[in-house]
């Protein structure tokens, strides 16, 4: 897979202006980080991108001691089935 790099509220693949794939996010609060979008290219459909990028934002929150409200759909469906998640899933 290819280098997930990290830009403004976002982490992505490819040029930041023009991403392959992306996941952003926004603070919300002093805890809280809301994931608002998830997009893959046709190019890295079908080969776990997506989820990785989900995985990167939740190891990030880790790190800096934050809780995550996955707004996205997709970020949400990932939260649902993947109970390693949910010590930083901030239940509503």
């Amino acid at each position: 897979m290819e280098e997930i790099k990290q830009g403004n509220g976002q982490f992505f693949i490819g040029e930041e202006a023009n991403p392959d794939a992306e996941i952003t996010f926004e603070e919300s609060g002093s805890h809280t980080y809301t994931i608002t979008h998830t997009a893959v290219s046709d190019k890295l459909k079908n080969q776990g991108v997506g989820s990785q990028l989900v995985k990167r934002v939740v190891d990030y929150a880790r790190q800096n001691d934050k809780q995550i409200d996955p707004v996205c759909s997709f970020a949400r469906k990932k939260f649902e089935e993947t109970p390693s998640y949910h010590d930083v899933w901030k239940v509503k």
